[in-house]
């Protein structure tokens, strides 16, 4: 039997997989779940090579922790072979409790628990399957492991999951200037008490990746278009819910329909065992076969949104620098209320969204790139840095989006 299973990677070419627990994580239902679901949510509405998924990019994190421990070791920091698994292990399961869409779940079908908190749940189901393998790598998620910056690797400024999916989503956006130099960053890598910090020669490559990473945010993941899109997407879940909540017979497959029906939260998930289970079944396909249904229902508002997914005919997109004033959402609402025939409250609530979105690129308070001089000194990249602006890259962006439904 083969040592190790290769994957060719269209971003780093191939990928070894060794045979054995790492191997048994990506065999196993749950992480081949991410294959159906896509990465950047409906980003391919404006960059329709955007269709790459949470599996390819989790096998590509994976590479990266890889290639991170190996330098690590090579420079003398000891890493037993049982914690490079583990380290490795739970970057390769950091994302499995992603719902359909990205992000859009968290606050439609469910409320108050994250993703992160699903991924624990499931790995520790995963952790069952394997008798128990996973019991390091889990404690190094949830940053409880005395190595610290094995946590790191998983969870900081310099995470394999961001240089990742900078990296692939650049690749497949076409978005050339979000191209970072993940190779070079994990070649300056080191560990000092017990923390990441990058070597000196290191700095143009972070100036570099926190330069791109605020033009993604702005250029892709907040797209004018991307969020409206979005914005359609979450006001007909939310309305589908409404509905089933009502009585009404809302198509959907099991598994969505038990989260339009219950009012899913953290407690909910704790109480009702069943609740992972249909989670666990929910990918983006039974949200694009339930909107071809709801396409034809006899609610104007669900028929409406859906026909607008399905058909690209997204929402209208103010984007303002101050908060939108009282008198222009009323008056939108009710234009759309005597257009539609509904209510200015089903009209404001469903047909039109505002909401003011802020977006940090680097907080120094927060979470540090520490660098790492020749002299054995230390100091923040917002010092050490001759070019970078920190203070610009520091400064909160917030910026106001109104969005509502159009009218040909």
């Amino acid at each position: 039997m083969n040592e190790a299973k290769i994957i060719n990677d269209p971003v780093f070419g191939f990928i070894r997989i060794p045979r054995g627990l790492l191997y048994n994580i990506v065999e196993h239902p749950l992480f081949q779940r991410l294959n159906r679901i896509n990465q950047l949510g409906l980003a391919s509405v404006v960059y329709p090579g955007a269709r790459h998924t949470r599996f390819q990019h989790s096998l590509g994190a994976f590479h990266l922790m890889s290639e991170a421990v190996l330098n690590l070791q090579l420079k003398g920091n000891f890493i037993f072979d049982s914690e490079a698994e583990a380290v490795e292990a739970a970057i390769l399961m950091h994302d499995i409790g992603h719902g359909p869409f990205s992000h859009v779940l968290e606050n439609t079908l469910i409320s108050g628990i994250s993703h992160e908190e699903i991924s624990l749940l499931m790995m520790e189901q995963i952790n069952a399957d394997v008798q128990g393998q996973l019991n390091l790598a889990i404690s190094i998620f949830k940053g409880e492991y005395g190595k610290n910056f094995l946590h790191q690797l998983i969870s900081s400024q310099l995470d394999m999951d961001r240089l990742d999916y900078l990296r692939r989503d650049s690749f497949y956006t076409g978005v050339t200037e979000g191209n970072i130099g993940s190779a070079r960053i994990i070649k300056m890598l080191n560990v000092v008490d017990d923390s990441l910090v990058v070597e000196q020669k290191g700095i143009y490559s972070l100036e570099n990746y926190l330069t791109t990473r605020r033009l993604m945010y702005w250029q892709v993941y907040l797209h004018r278009t991307c969020v409206a899109y979005e914005k359609v997407l979450v006001n007909m879940l939310m309305r589908a819910k409404y509905l089933a909540r009502q009585g009404h017979q809302v198509f959907a497959a099991p598994a969505l329909l038990y989260f339009l029906r219950n009012d899913v939260d953290a407690h909910w998930f704790s109480t009702h065992p069943e609740t992972l289970s249909y989670y666990e079944e929910l990918d983006d396909s039974d949200i694009w076969s339930a909107m071809k249904a709801w396409k034809h229902s006899d609610d104007k508002i669900l028929a409406t949104l859906a026909a607008d997914m399905l058909d690209r005919h997204i929402f209208k997109v103010e984007v303002h620098e101050e908060p939108v004033e009282e008198s222009r959402t009323s008056e939108i609402a009710d234009t759309i209320a005597r257009q539609m025939d509904i209510s200015p409250e089903d009209a404001r609530r469903y047909m039109m969204s505002l909401n003011a979105i802020q977006k940090d690129m680097y907080n120094v308070d927060d979470d540090s790139i520490t660098i790492l001089y020749k002299d054995g000194t230390l100091r923040d990249i917002s010092e050490a840095s001759e070019l970078l602006n920190v203070q610009l890259l520091s400064k909160k962006i917030r910026k106001y989006y109104l969005c509502y439904q159009r009218f040909q």
